[in-house]
């Protein structure tokens, strides 16, 4: 799955912006949970179903398919994309900076 020429963020950039996101998540394939679950893979995935992970019903009931526009619209605001979630993090502002956080998160799941 490769990152399209219209999506096409700076990786280096994004694995800076996923350290915030490595506090509770990983990202490696068959990576264990943390506070958050593995995010390998999670493209195509839909919400609530990292297998082994106690999600928010919210979550769970949420049924968003997760792909580069519902990605982008969860990181810039997750608590008004999916109300309910139990994720603290607030949100990231800047587009630049989710749109390479996605396209690391896509390579690295290769």
């Amino acid at each position: 799955m490769g990152v399209s020429s219209v999506f096409a963020g700076d990786v280096d950039a994004g694995k800076k912006v996923f350290r915030k996101c490595n506090v509770c998540h990983t990202l490696e394939e068959g990576g264990k949970k943390k506070i958050g679950p593995n995010l390998f893979g999670i493209m195509g995935r839909q919400s609530g179903t990292f297998e082994g992970f106690k999600y928010s019903k919210a979550m769970k009931t949420a049924a968003v398919t997760w792909n580069v526009d519902t990605l982008t619209q969860y990181l810039s605001n997750p608590k008004a994309f999916i109300p309910g979630n139990k994720m603290a993090f607030p949100g990231i502002k800047k587009p630049e900076q989710i749109e390479n956080v996605i396209t690391y998160i896509i390579e690295k799941s290769k």
